[in-house]
């Protein structure tokens, strides 16, 4: 039986997000993504295709070219939420789902002809998900994961696209070689000088010349390219890990601002590990120096999802780890070995004051954002206090409700 290959994108997802939050950036340039000059883009709208803007791009070479479109740093947490509330809809819908990342999806309708037929299937969750969520949304159905992603490519924006049983060689033929997945920025350059530049070309090749030239990575091209893919639908799962990274736009050695970014993520991380009612048992700090030498250390703890015993933990490793006092590039946190639970009080060290601030914060944060309320050692430039709230954590910098000007 030929199998039945549903690919699901949600376009410009993190743009789509933003105009979503607010509806004065419909049909206007914007980009999303690092602000500083060392920043990447993450998402940019179709408006911006036409200068030469897409995703991965440096920001700086994003300003030159497009300088009069909304940039805009974004808000993992509010990605995050309405990617769930997608998976959510999907998992309710549909037999098996792979979410292959925040914004893709993957499904096996394999055998619902029968009962529902597959395209109609599709299409109402396409205009179920655009509905509920406001999000657009684009599918490619056939038989395999690769003609059915590059199908979803080629519907957007916001649209859908069916390839049926036994045209697959035939659609991708007059595409690009670079819209094959798994062909990247070198890849192509080595099909550019070999002439090569359309699927089609690939198709007519023997494979025995791409995988002399590329290795055991010439024959899944060379399949994949013929409209050959076994490959299967991976059942989706919680995530198992959580995390944050930063990247200066000036390499520093400056430890107050070191460590008031990674206690920065690590009240964030706490903040998303409650929100989705989540504990960690393991804390990992990363460094990485101006040489691009990358270090990290780990540490299983008690499981937990408080603040204040994440905090002074990550602190701790941030300490052991920076031992050549030379320029540091980047910093990151991350909890893993998630699992399912909320935060409970220790008998010895918390109070029920303590959850009941955690509680406080988390409400606000939910309704007004996740950065909308901070400790006053995490705040940056921008922000001013507008109110003060007495920290029962001994030692810790007080905790202030805080105002992001935008």
């Amino acid at each position: 039986m030929n199998r039945t290959i549903l690919h699901l994108d949600l376009d410009t997802f993190f743009v789509s997000c933003e105009r979503l939050l607010d509806s004065r950036l419909e049909h206007k340039p914007v980009i999303v993504g690092g602000t500083g000059n060392r920043g990447v883009v993450s998402a940019a709208s179709y408006e911006t295709r036409a200068y030469g803007v897409h995703s991965g791009m440096p920001m700086k070479m994003a300003r030159q070219l497009c300088p009069n479109a909304i940039y805009i740093r974004g808000n993992a947490g509010t990605y995050t939420k309405f990617s769930k509330q997608v998976t959510e809809i999907l998992q309710g819908e549909v037999p098996i789902l792979e979410k292959s990342s925040v914004d893709e999806f993957y499904v096996d309708l394999t055998g619902m002809d029968r009962f529902f037929g597959c395209y109609k299937f599709a299409s109402e969750l396409r205009n179920k998900i655009i509905r509920e969520s406001g999000l657009p949304i684009s599918f490619g159905l056939s038989i395999n994961k690769t003609v059915s992603k590059v199908a979803t490519n080629e519907a957007k924006p916001n649209n859908q696209l069916r390839i049926d049983t036994g045209y697959e060689k035939a659609f991708l033929a007059p595409l690009s070689i670079k819209k094959i997945p798994m062909v990247g920025e070198k890849t192509y350059r080595d099909f550019c000088n070999m002439g090569v530049k359309t699927v089609h070309t690939v198709q007519q090749m023997p494979l025995e010349m791409m995988t002399s030239v590329f290795g055991k990575n010439g024959r899944i091209i060379w399949q994949r390219a013929n409209g050959v893919d076994h490959s299967p639908i991976i059942a989706y799962h919680e995530r198992k890990s959580i995390s944050s990274e930063r990247t200066y736009g000036k390499d520093t050695t400056n430890i107050a601002t070191l460590k008031t970014t990674i206690t920065a993520m690590a009240e964030n991380l706490a903040f998303q590990l409650r929100r989705g009612g989540k504990l960690t048992s393991c804390v990992t700090v990363k460094i990485r120096y101006s040489d691009f030498q990358t270090y990290s250390k780990q540490l299983k703890i008690p499981y937990t999802s408080a603040d204040h015993h994440l905090i002074p933990i990550v602190l701790e490793l941030f300490e052991k780890l920076y031992n050549r006092r030379v320029l540091i590039r980047l910093v990151g946190v991350r909890y893993s070995s998630l699992t399912a639970g909320t935060y409970q009080i220790n008998l010895f060290d918390d109070e029920k004051k303590t959850v009941n601030l955690y509680k406080a914060m988390d409400t606000i944060r939910i309704k007004y954002g996740d950065r909308s309320i901070m400790r006053a050692g995490t705040m940056g430039e921008g922000s001013r206090t507008i109110g003060n709230f007495t920290n029962p954590f001994n030692g810790e910098p007080p905790i202030v409700l805080a105002h992001r000007h935008q």
